[in-house]
């Protein structure tokens, strides 16, 4: 086996694969990446347990072939390798790299013991890879991190005709974003939930322009843009539907601009021992951010337009709210209140002149939602 390859391809292929390389495995050659070379395009695939991926890239192929070498080891030597074109070859026991006058030699693996990539299952249809990669962002920070409820550290795909619908939750936060997709079929139907962390890799890493296949079966997801296919386990169980939840019947609406709002909750929030509340305290034009006790205290108040009560204050765990807030890409938030210790509905709005302000209380159903349990005020 031998190929030539850019240095810079090489290494943005290596670390694709090596992401779902697990960190420590009993079994050695799990933490292996098969290369194999032909026809003018090398092929570089690595798997664990619970996921697997495929990269193709073009590269100058001299002698066709595969090898399984260390996948880290590998990443290591292509992150310092000169820039220039880089010759990899098997040359008995050892796989060389050479380029711009370094050379480095690494111990092969036994193929005959790597176990076979699972194939990638029935596609479904595409979705827009930026579109894809944002809506996973946001409701990932919802995503529960206790393992032993694993059903809760993976997000919801929810596939329904041109709709899909991604939504996470920890039990007391609930994130939910709709996006547009293009299915196969009309009648595409899917119900699914995906490692959080997983889902979260492979989104960023299709972060390019263009339209991602999206298949499933019964026990997997899979993924593939240009070249690039991953699949991954689904987790077992379902997260908790969120339609009743989210009804709220003639909420309150206080409106303010996002940005000055996420550095005031960071500001304030400096004096927030622990899990301590946040508290908001709105009024007919503005909101008072308030955090500590005793002797440490802050406070900042905001222009912002309280509508359906003449004030209302709500309190939240200081890193739910930031987490919230910094989901939003939109210029304004908009919370959906029913009262103190009762839960908020966070959504983002477009700007309107680049004040919040009473015309922008009116607006369609949002495609992003995020969900916050509020807890009982400061006294």
């Amino acid at each position: 086996m031998e190929f030539r390859i850019d240095r810079s391809a090489l290494n943005d292929a290596v670390a694709w694969a090596a992401r779902v390389l697990p960190t420590r495995s009993p079994v050695p050659v799990l933490g292996g990446l098969l290369l194999e070379a032909d026809g003018g395009w090398l092929r570089i695939s690595g798997l664990d347990y619970e996921a697997s991926a495929r990269i193709e890239v073009e590269a100058e192929t001299v002698r066709a072939g595969r090898v399984l070498v260390m996948g880290r080891r590998l990443l290591d030597v292509c992150r310092v390798l000169p820039e220039s074109p880089v010759v990899c070859a098997v040359e008995g026991s050892r796989f060389s790299v050479t380029g711009g006058g370094a050379r480095f030699g690494l111990s092969v693996l036994p193929l005959d013991d790597y176990p076979a990539l699972p194939p990638l299952p029935g596609v479904l249809g595409a979705v827009d890879s930026e579109e894809f990669a944002a809506a996973v962002a946001h409701v990932a920070v919802a995503a529960g991190r206790d393992d032993t409820l694993p059903t809760l550290t993976g997000i919801r795909v929810g596939l329904d005709g041109d709709t899909m619908t991604l939504a996470a939750t920890d039990r007391y936060r609930f994130a939910v974003r709709t996006l547009a997709w293009k299915p196969a079929t009309a009648d595409v139907s899917a119900d699914v939930v995906v490692s959080a962390r997983r889902l979260t890799e492979i989104a960023r890493s299709f972060g390019r322009s263009g339209m991602v296949s999206v298949a499933l079966d019964a026990g997997s997801a899979g993924f593939e843009l240009a070249g690039m296919r991953t699949t991954v386990r689904l987790l077992d169980g379902r997260l908790p539907r969120h339609d009743k939840l989210f009804a709220m019947t003639d909420p309150m609406t206080a409106v303010t601009d996002r940005a000055p709002l996420v550095e005031a909750v960071k500001r304030v929030a400096v004096v927030a021992d622990g899990d301590s509340p946040l508290q908001l305290a709105f009024s007919g034009d503005s909101v008072l951010l308030q955090a500590g006790y005793e002797d440490d205290v802050a406070s900042q108040r905001l222009p912002a337009v309280l509508q359906g009560a003449d004030e209302l204050t709500v309190a939240f765990n200081p890193s739910y709210l930031m987490d919230a807030l910094a989901s939003f890409d939109a210029p304004v938030v908009q919370f959906g209140l029913l009262g103190p210790g009762q839960r908020v509905m966070v959504t983002g709005r477009a700007a309107e002149g680049g004040t919040a302000g009473p015309d922008q209380v009116a607006a369609p159903r949002p495609t992003h939602r995020h969900l916050l349990m509020s807890v009982k005020p400061l006294v």
